[in-house]
């Protein structure tokens, strides 16, 4: 387990430089002055050279590239300065020459348009997304396997034609389009019997109460969210069901006398979990990176949202953070999915 889980996480920091590289020469050629972004197009030369400086826009390419690798890195080195300590928030571990080297949170740099740390950002918006994919994953999850299960149990049935309907009918309609169907029908027209908003984010200000959680601006958006993944959890759930239910031991429980529940849901479902557990973790991952037009279109504030906002302002560190958050959580995603593998189903074995 030990050598494996050192081989995932090696797999997994190569799989992240290669997305940091990426980031680094996509955003590097696109047209714009990075330091004029950040101080506005009525800005001293002072002003700008500064700002040149504190990011490294002064220096070659590969050089600006390592400098960024040094900011993203938690174990790093910097000058010992003041201003450095205040802009990355270290702890040193020890000094060389006029160096420190320093343990931190990796340091997204600055937006620039608010000015603000990228990661703060990030931190105010992660947090809606993630309770945002979390419910809809959940929401696809439960039924998407009880329709499965139904749907195999009574197979070539109306039930299994119904369920099989529903599942291509959720895989067929993009995210964008299904939003705003949902968001027009239960926020709209069912508005008065649903009592749901066309737009709304989970926390709203209420000027007498403060911050509050309005869990009504949640169903629509989440609905929306989790319809492609319900619909291909529904099609794997029956065929693996379909594939277990054939098998010998299955059959061997049957002649033994079990109760249809306990061989169905205690024998047949948990070996028939495999591929749902790769779509549920696939697609959780997903989810945080698929909310961005869902969030858009009701209004949600979440990480989505922001990464819209900032690429229509050209607002590259934030767009640069949102994609190295979302490439992170794919591949820790990745790596607790082969290890829960082995934890379902003892047939599998970590090499």
């Amino acid at each position: 387990m030990g050598a494996y889980a050192i081989r995932k996480f090696l797999y997994g920091l190569a799989v992240m430089a290669g997305v940091i590289l990426v980031v680094f020469v996509l955003f590097n050629i696109l047209p714009g002055d990075p330091a004029r972004m950040t101080m506005g197009q009525r800005s001293d030369v002072q002003s700008l050279e500064a700002v040149r400086k504190e990011f490294g826009l002064d220096r070659s390419k590969p050089v600006q590239f390592l400098l960024y690798i040094n900011d993203l890195l938690p174990l790093s080195v910097h000058p010992a300065t003041e201003e450095n300590q205040e802009k990355y928030h270290y702890h040193t571990i020890f000094k060389t020459g006029d160096d420190v080297v320093v343990i931190k949170t990796p340091y997204l740099r600055r937006s620039y348009q608010t000015k603000r740390d990228v990661t703060k950002i990030l931190a105010e918006t992660v947090p809606n997304t993630f309770v945002l994919a979390l419910t809809a994953m959940l929401f696809a999850t439960v039924i998407g396997v009880f329709l499965g299960v139904l749907s195999a149990v009574h197979k070539d049935t109306w039930i299994d034609n119904m369920a099989n309907s529903f599942a291509i009918l959720g895989i067929s309609a993009p995210s964008f389009f299904a939003g705003i169907i949902i968001a027009w029908l239960f926020g709209f027209v069912l508005a008065d019997y649903t009592g749901l908003n066309m737009s709304g984010s989970l926390y709203s200000y209420d000027p007498f109460n403060g911050e509050i959680i309005t869990w009504r601006n949640l169903w629509l958006p989440m609905i929306t969210l989790g319809l492609r993944p319900l619909a291909i959890i529904v099609q794997l759930t029956r065929s693996a069901m379909l594939d277990v239910l054939a098998q010998d031991y299955i059959r061997t429980a049957k002649a033994k006398g079990l109760g249809r529940n306990a061989i169905i849901y205690k024998h047949a479902l948990k070996n028939a979990l495999n591929p749902v557990i790769t779509a549920i973790s696939g697609w959780f991952a997903s989810l945080l990176a698929g909310s961005f037009f869902v969030e858009y279109i009701f209004g949600y504030n979440g990480l989505g949202r922001t990464t819209v906002n900032a690429l229509e302002m050209s607002d590259f560190p934030v767009v640069m953070g949102a994609i190295l958050f979302i490439a992170f959580v794919f591949v820790v995603m990745n790596i607790l999915v082969d290890i829960l593998y082995a934890w379902v189903d003892p047939r599998v074995k970590l090499a």
